[in-house]
């Protein structure tokens, strides 16, 4: 092969390879469509009062709970998006981002929530209340519903 043959394929190859990181980059980046209903059911330990939907007896030692959650994103724009939280036990307004980084931060009336989506139609939050009566630490999975 020639010198000038060689470097055809080599630019060529070169060009494939950035064009193809370009794009990986760009669909890392796109903000994924959260609009509909999420299911999924909590890890949750409690300490203290709890919260709606937690609630727990005023006890010194932790308790284990699990309760179904649905979510509802009912409004987005880009990066921003809100809805509700509930169970059965109640509902709560939720607003939230995502950030550049693709973590969400949402925050509801008692306390704070960071998530990731592991698949498009797969999210994790964390939930997070801290007051002088009670404390919350909770994670739930949840799956988009069709």
């Amino acid at each position: 092969m020639s010198k000038l043959t060689c470097m055809s394929k080599l630019i060529w190859i070169v060009t494939f390879a950035l064009f193809t990181a370009a794009t990986a980059a760009m669909a890392e980046s796109a903000i994924p469509d959260l609009r509909g209903t999420w299911k999924g059911d909590s890890e949750t330990i409690v300490l203290g009062g709890g919260n709606l939907h937690h609630t727990a007896t005023q006890a010194d030692e932790p308790e284990l709970r699990s309760v179904s959650f649905t979510l509802k994103v009912d409004k987005q724009d880009g990066r921003r998006f809100s809805g509700t939280f509930s169970s059965a036990r109640g509902d709560t307004k939720v607003i939230a981002v995502i950030s550049r980084s693709g973590t969400i931060h949402m925050v509801d009336a008692e306390g704070f929530t960071n998530g990731t989506m592991p698949a498009p139609n797969q999210m994790e939050i964390c939930y997070l209340k801290l007051s002088p009566t009670a404390r919350v630490a909770s994670c739930t999975a949840l799956t988009k519903q069709p």
